[in-house]
């Protein structure tokens, strides 16, 4: 060989078979692309119009129409979808409320915002766990207002009857001072928690069931009887409650109830007697309050001449430290009376009270002290007083009822 010519290289068998497969390969690809090109130019020559550029972005990749062989050919969402598109031509979106579970939702944007409580109504059972120690620790304290304001936290529904349900059956077992308090809860919660028709409701149920309360209250028919009448002299109740039964009671313990309480809304006719018709006051009444009570009393006894009665009413006052004005009010009563008939009947009244307890020593003396001193007063308008109270406090020594002290302090014994 010379030196200008270049020895050929030896392949290796591998070597040599991968050359041809690359070849092959190659020659491949190129007979692709011109057949490719070759049928291009038929279809332009053929159709007159040209084709589509194949370095144009519109082709399969970025074509609008659905690429899934379904629908009719249409433009995807209607021609208003797109990178930067703000929808279909001639669309105007109106305004909407934004979502709180957005979240690009902005609260800070939104203006002021309103958080209410949701507080869940009261189920039956749950309703007298709750209500049960709070009226009784109302008969403790006696304050309505925080009745009012713990039951406002409350949701009770559809059950605000059973609130005075519960308070009523719960004085009829307690003393006459819970009947009392309960009287002056239902006229306060009138308006604030309660309507009339939700008392008339509970007073309704409760006269259903008064044969299964008389089991435990006897007295219940004449108790409720009064809670009515009392109720609707407060307007706690309609007033044409009673008129909504005439005629349609058949069970004899609500006819009882109910004619007790139309007895007392007729005769009563004094205010302050049916405001306290259950005869009681203790630390919850007014001193003038109690001492008009005290006073109708002794009137009624003078009237009646009923002893037991009058005791039953004192002690129902449940006022054991001011039974020494029942004393007061009853010697003034005898001066101003002028007759023998009264002073006998307050001698036999204040003897009984003297041997049963109601009044003792220190109250009896207190009572007839208060008269000793005020004698000069009472004198002004009953002439004869020295003269009265003499024979009055001769006849109380006599029976017992004061002692030789309080007799020989009399002013008139020495007028």
């Amino acid at each position: 060989m010379d030196g200008g010519e270049e020895d050929p290289r030896v392949w290796t068998p591998q070597e040599k078979s991968l050359h041809e497969a690359r070849l092959k390969a190659k020659a491949k690809r190129r007979l692709r692309r011109t057949s490719s090109r070759d049928s291009n130019r038929e279809s332009l020559s053929e159709a007159g119009e040209p084709g589509p550029d194949p370095s144009s972005p519109k082709d399969k990749s970025h074509d609008r129409k659905s690429r899934m062989g379904k629908g009719r050919g249409l433009p995807k969402k209607g021609g208003a979808g797109g990178k930067g598109v703000w929808g279909a031509p001639g669309v105007v979106y109106s305004y909407q409320e934004p979502d709180a579970r957005d979240p690009n939702y902005d609260e800070v944007a939104q203006g002021d915002t309103v958080y209410a409580t949701v507080v869940p109504e009261l189920e039956e059972g749950e309703l007298e766990k709750t209500v049960h120690p709070m009226v009784l620790e109302y008969f403790e304290h006696g304050d309505t207002l925080e009745v009012v304001e713990l039951l406002r936290e409350l949701n009770l529904g559809g059950k605000k009857a059973a609130v005075s349900s519960l308070a009523v059956s719960l004085s009829l077992e307690g003393k006459a001072s819970h009947r009392e308090l309960t009287s002056r809860l239902l006229s306060d919660l009138v308006g604030k928690v309660l309507g009339p028709e939700d008392i008339a409701t509970a007073f309704d149920g409760m006269l259903h069931d008064l044969p299964d309360l008389i089991l435990d209250t006897p007295e219940a028919p004449q108790m409720l009887g009064q809670f009515i009448a009392r109720a609707v002299a407060d307007h706690a109740l309609p007033l044409d409650f009673l008129e909504r039964y005439k005629g349609r009671v058949d069970c004899e313990h609500a006819r009882a109830a109910l004619d007790r309480a139309a007895v007392l809304l007729r005769i009563k006719r004094d205010v302050n007697r049916l405001d306290n018709v259950w005869g009681v006051g203790g630390g919850q009444r007014p001193v003038k309050h109690l001492i008009k009570e005290m006073n109708l009393l002794l009137r009624e006894y003078l009237l009646s001449g009923d002893a037991s009665e009058a005791e039953h009413c004192l002690r129902q006052l449940e006022v054991p430290h001011f039974h020494h004005e029942l004393v007061y009010e009853a010697v003034v009563m005898v001066l101003e009376s002028s007759g023998e008939t009264a002073v006998a009947m307050m001698v036999k009244l204040l003897k009984m009270l003297w041997e049963t307890g109601l009044v003792t020593l220190d109250q009896m003396n207190r009572g007839f002290q208060r008269v000793y001193n005020e004698l000069g007063d009472l004198s002004l308008d009953v002439p004869l007083a020295h003269t009265i109270l003499e024979r009055l406090v001769d006849r109380c020594f006599e029976e017992g009822v004061i002692t030789k002290q309080l007799r020989d302090t009399c002013p008139a014994r020495y007028g």
